[in-house]
């Protein structure tokens, strides 16, 4: 569950990107109007409109989303879908495709052609790579640096990574793929030499290092000096090099990507909440990694929510995962565990914790033993003749 949260809180790398990769800001502005007047409607290619007709693809929806497509003068409509088509995608297939990215059009053929082939190398079964390209045509679309991507698949695979985890790298982590191959190489090496340095064995660097990238793989886009500012900081507060490995494992490397001075502010803010030594603040983050991501706002928002229901402090120090939860989901808990006349208030927070399927399980088990008999049914009656 902290994952989750923590991806969504993370930059999109990928859309940054693709912003940069994005036509000029004046052409969505020339593609209002292709749609509402006659004298810029001219404008479109008219053979390019006829061609994605053809091929029943929404029109109205390329103009108001990409309209900037259709005034190309060179498009390669019928290139395109032919080699969706051989893939195995079918016409539906192949309109949403070009509904859902119409710059797949301006594409050289050659350049998709050997996009494919890429590809291929991880996913060569072609109806999932026609699902693949269904979910993130854009990403499938974006054809650059094809060179360097291809060898930085390689390197991954050497690594040990399946191919499966290196399809999901293309798919939703495609800016990994345009470092340059030493970049990512030196990566790498400054990972596993701080698992090293913190006391990692080289037995088990391997797995460590392979679970890391399949869970985390923008870490790659960090810098050495952020890596090595983290560590030292953390050396700085009195952590061991293995509690500092320990709170890499657990955010899946997304230590790395959080800025000290902010870690040292939610620190601080933990500290004064919950009235702790260092020893105490330590153990606490070492339970939960959180303190150290989420925000000031965000810690006393969830701090103060947990105090209107009624919840002490000592509670939230005895179980601090709960501060992984919004306000809105720990209300929403309470009111269910209420329903059944268990008062949080006195009980364990455990209760309240964790993922959604976590908490339906604990829910599940507090009703059934609810509604148990109070008699034991397999008990002999004392019954008078």
């Amino acid at each position: 569950m902290l994952s989750k949260l923590l991806m969504r809180s993370q930059p999109c790398r990928l859309c940054s990107f693709r912003k940069r990769l994005s036509a000029p800001k004046y052409r969505p502005f020339l593609a209002f109007f292709t749609c509402t007047t006659d004298s810029q409607s001219k404008k479109e290619n008219k053979k390019t409109v006829e061609k994605l007709f053809k091929l029943s693809v929404d029109i109205r929806k390329i103009r108001r989303l990409k309209g900037w497509v259709l005034l190309e003068d060179e498009t390669y409509v019928e290139e395109i879908a032919n080699i969706l088509q051989q893939l195995g995608a079918s016409e539906t297939a192949v309109a949403s495709i070009l509904e859902r990215c119409p710059e797949a059009i301006i594409c050289s053929p050659t350049a998709v052609n050997t996009q494919r082939e890429l590809w291929q190398l991880v996913c060569k079964n072609e109806e999932k790579l026609v699902k693949l390209i269904e979910q993130f045509p854009e990403s499938f679309f974006t054809v650059k640096d094809q060179e360097n991507r291809k060898l930085n698949i390689q390197f991954f695979q050497e690594l040990g990574l399946k191919n499966v985890v290196i399809s999901r790298f293309l798919t939703t982590a495609s800016n990994i793929f345009h470092n340059p191959i030493e970049k990512n190489k030196q990566m790498i090496k400054i990972l596993q030499e701080s698992y090293l340095n913190l006391g990692g064995s080289e037995a088990n660097m391997k797995v460590w290092l392979l679970k890391l990238l399949s869970q985390n793989p923008f870490i790659l886009l960090n810098s050495s000096a952020a890596i090595k500012e983290t560590l030292e900081f953390f050396q700085k507060q009195g952590f061991t090099n293995f509690e500092i490995l320990q709170l890499l494992s657990k955010l899946k490397g997304f230590l790395f990507q959080l800025c000290p001075r902010s870690i040292q502010n939610s620190m601080s803010f933990s500290k004064n909440a919950f009235k702790c030594t260092d020893h105490d603040l330590k153990q606490l983050v070492l339970k939960c990694p959180a303190l150290l991501y989420y925000s000031v706002p965000v810690l006393e928002e969830r701090i103060q929510g947990l105090l209107k229901e009624g919840i002490s402090i000592a509670q939230i120090r005895e179980t601090p995962m709960v501060l992984e939860l919004t306000p809105q989901i720990v209300q929403y808990r309470i009111r269910k565990l209420n329903s059944l006349g268990y008062g949080i208030k006195d009980g364990h927070l455990a209760n309240i914790n964790g993922t959604k399927k976590e908490f339906e399980a604990n829910f599940g088990k507090i009703q059934a033993k609810k509604g148990r008999p109070l008699f034991n049914p397999v008990a002999p009656l004392n019954v008078e003749e």
